[in-house]
Formats: C-alpha cells, structure tokens, sequence
C-alpha cells in the first residue's frame, strides 16, 4: 500500500472530526486536505453558539493558521472558495448527547458520514476532575453512540494517549482496557459512581459557600482529579480519564470498526507541511521553555531515563495508514505510535541539546534585551531535589515570613514573587515526576504491522506518510526544529 493508495481510501467520504481547533487536529485537517483534495466534506464540529460562530472560529483558529500557508500558495486566491467547498463547521460539543446538535442534523450526518475522528479532549494534568471526566469520558460516550447512528460509518478512530499505562514498568502492551479495570490491585472502577461523586462533592460545596466561591469548587475539582487518579493506580487527572474514556469507546463501539491511536509526547512537526510547527508546550516543552529563560536551573530526573516522544505530523500520518488497513473492520484494535522501543531518546541526550542550542542563540529578557546566559540544566533524584527546594526557596521563606512584617512588609512583593515560583516548581515537578522517572517501554507491534502494510521506499510521495521512529534524526530534528518551533510558536504566545 503505498500513498496514493492511503489516499485514495478518503476520496469521496465525508468525515467527522472532533478537536479540529487542537495541535493534532489541525494537522490532520491539513494533511487530509493536501494529500486528497477530492474528499467530500469535512464536518468540522467545534463549540460555538451557532453555525455563523463556528464558522468564525473555523476560519480564525483552524484554515487561518500558518500550518495552512503552503494550501494558501497552492491554491492562491481560489484557498478560500475551496476551503467552503470542502469543510463544513458545525457548532456542538462533544459533552452533550447527540454532540448537541440539532435533529435535522443528526438526520443529515448519520446518513453522509463515512469516518469519525474523535480527537476532543482537555490534556491538562491538572484538569478539574468534572472537566475531565466530561470531555475525556461522557464526550467519548457520546461520540461513540453518534457514531452507532452512522449507517455508512467505515472507520471510527479515537486519539488517546500511550501513558494511559500509568507507572507500569518494563514492556507495555496494546492491551484493551475493560470497563472497571484499574491499575492498582484490588481495586475495581466504577465510572457512574465517579460522576456522581462529582455532582455530590459539587453540591456539597454550593450548599456550604451559598454558591459564591468558585474559586473555592475549581481549587477542590482539582485536587478530587489528582485523589481519585492516584487512588485507581494513574499519576494524574488526564491519564486517568483517558483510560476511562477508552473502556467507553470499548464498549459503546463493540459493533464498530474502532482503531485507538494512543500517541506518546507529541512534539512539533518532523517533516511537513512546516518542521518545528507546534501549539501549545507539552511535558518537554515546558522544561524547554523555563531553561530558555534559566528560570529552571535545577530539575528532577535522571539522564538515562528515556523520554517518549513522537512528532505530530508522525502520529496523522500513522492514523491515516491505520484506518487504510482497518478499513471497516468491525473490532477495537489499539496502536502504539512512540519511539521507545524502536528509536529511544535519553534525557541526557535531550538536555545536551537544550545547552548547545541556548549557548548557540542565547535568549534575551527585559526592555534593555539583556541576554540570558546559559547555564546546564542539573537534575537529580528526588531526595535531592527536595533537598534543593528547601534551600533555596523554603527556607529563606520561612525567614522572610518571620522578618517581613518587622519591617513594615518591606519585602512583600519580592516574597509573594517567590513564593508562587516555589509553588510552581513543586506542582511542575509533582506532575512530571513520573514521566521523569519513566521506567518503561511501549511495546510497538501493531505500529509495526502498519508499516509492513505500507511501501517502503525513500520517495518524496513515500515521506509524505512517514510515520517509522527509526527514521528520527534526535539531534537533528530537536536542535533544528524542535527547540527552535518551541521559541518561535509555543513560548512566544505565553
């Protein structure tokens, strides 16, 4: 199965696509429109009031985008007529029933649509859990019984995320999750029930503040995510309700022909249509972005923990082979797409790279354009690092506590300053400490069935559907696109 061939699987079906305003989603909808222009309809739906406002968005967060530029040149003054000829917006969320949309338009999607791409979700670690559960789980189940009502339906493809395996060790398998399973023993999930925790905890909170505080309900949603994560064996809020959400899209999608792509860090774009392109900072970036600035001099890890990442334009191309080769297979079949297994990248390797880059193109700061110098990151193990924290911030705030108000609160503003780094830093390492410490590797079979179904040639047409890690070039691409697309796209916009 070579390109054309993938290509031609998406030529006049019409598809469905949730999370279009996301990293992912955008990439997607580029790729589909660049490789096969003679799709049909791509049914866009996003959150908006109406049509007119989900047009707007459409416009302004998804073909107004840079990565869209190089269908601009191609199509020149006719991109805009052809964009309206091929995209249609429709203003719904994944969170209500029916994605709420209206009769008419149930009646119309479920005889036209061909595919779904569910790649709606809240990917923040530290999510309100009643957030998360309702885009991450009931937007799964409800995606999913839209998708029953499709009669055409040949593919249904839910993005999720490989951590959803939590802090299992050693080779990690493309295993199903069933409904209620949990990665502590012993411990059964029961998923209603943590809906309705939710609704008990948020009632509770309305009756005792009279409905006034909500700072108060959005600090405790946070911390009732992390507590109930931690109790079924998952390290945070985002992996957990993905879980959650795959044993929905098992179960409502039994009779479906249903691929999961659970993708690992996914960083900027590899090769096309922009190197570098990304949105947003994950788990990497965020380091990335504090070192630029040396506000990080000091991290937790340990430089031969390996760090799973994978490049977004790697994991489209890898979910357009596997709904070419799942075509309308009923059955669930999961696919890895990491680089663990097949090309690893240690963290000292990452790190050495962040110091060349930054002593190469020092960063600036402040009106005067004060150039930052640029110092190693050092990482250590936990017991250090809490040693470092302690020194360097605890302890002086504990002092500067006690002395402030003796002088009149002389050092209030330099102390708040401090005091929300030092938070920050903590949360920043609590969240990450398990990625830090990552003692695992994604098992890739499925992914590599995938290949063996594809051409393997070196072409131009062949690379426009690389997905195969091994044809990372780690140095290469995170010195010259990678670390640079960080500054340029994601850290600017901060």
């Amino acid at each position: 199965m070579d390109a054309a061939t993938v290509a031609g699987y998406f030529k006049d079906k019409s598809i469905l696509i949730t999370g279009s305003t996301g990293f992912l989603g955008k990439i997607f909808v580029e790729k589909i429109l660049r490789i096969q222009p003679d799709v049909k309809k791509i049914f866009l739906l996003v959150r908006a009031a109406d049509t007119s406002s989900a047009e707007q968005r459409v416009l302004n967060e998804v073909i107004g985008n840079e990565l869209f530029g190089p269908l601009r040149e191609n199509y020149g003054s006719n991109f805009y007529s052809f964009m309206k000829e091929k995209i249609s917006p429709l203003a719904g969320d994944i969170i209500n029933e029916n994605l709420g949309l209206e009769s008419l338009e149930i009646l119309k999607l479920s005889k036209e649509i061909d595919i779904i791409v569910n790649g709606a979700a809240t990917t923040n670690f530290y999510e309100r859990y009643d957030v998360s559960l309702a885009s991450n789980v009931l937007g799964a189940k409800y995606v999913c019984k839209f998708a029953k009502k499709c009669a055409n339906l040949k593919m249904f493809l839910h993005i999720s995320t490989a951590f959803v395996s939590g802090e299992q060790e050693g080779l990690l398998l493309e295993k199903v999750f069933q409904i209620g399973e949990t990665l502590k023993e012993g411990c059964h999930l029961d998923i209603a029930a943590e809906l309705q925790l939710v609704e008990s905890v948020k009632a509770e909170l309305t009756h005792s503040t009279n409905g006034k505080s909500e700072q108060t309900e959005k600090i405790t949603m946070k911390k009732l995510g992390l507590k109930r994560a931690r109790q079924f064996g998952w390290p945070n809020t985002y992996v957990f309700t993905k879980a959650m959400g795959e044993m929905l899209v098992g179960h409502f999608g039994r009779e479906l022909p249903v691929v999961i792509i659970r993708p690992s860090t996914v960083s900027s774009i590899y090769h096309d249509p922009l190197p570098g392109w990304i949105e947003g900072t994950r788990t990497i970036d965020s380091i990335i972005s504090a070192y630029a600035k040396q506000t990080i001099p000091h991290f937790i890890g340990a430089g031969h923990v390996i760090l799973d990442v994978i490049p977004g334009d790697m994991v489209v191309n890898a979910m357009l082979v596997a709904m070419a080769v799942h075509w309308s297979e009923r059955g669930q079949v999961i696919i890895h797409v990491t680089s663990s297994q097949q090309n690893p990248l240690s963290t000292s390797t990452m790190l050495d790279l962040m110091y060349r880059y930054f002593t190469a193109n020092p960063q600036t700061m402040g009106k005067n354009g004060k150039v930052v110098k640029t110092k190693r990151l050092n990482i250590t193990n936990k017991t250090g690092f809490r040693a470092y924290m302690f020194l360097k911030y605890k302890l002086p705030l504990e002092v500067l506590h006690l002395v402030n108000p003796l002088l009149d609160g002389y050092f209030s503003q330099y102390y708040n300053k401090s005091i929300r780094s030092y938070r920050y830093f903590v949360l920043l390492a609590k969240l990450y400490m398990p990625y830090a410490f990552f003692n695992a590797c994604f098992n890739g079979t499925n992914l590599a069935r995938l290949q063996t179904a594809t051409t393997q040639d070196q072409s131009k047409e062949a690379c426009v559907l690389n997905f195969d890690p091994k044809s990372i070039d780690w140095e290469y691409y995170l010195y010259n696109s990678h670390i640079p697309g960080v500054m340029k796209y994601a850290h600017k916009k901060k």
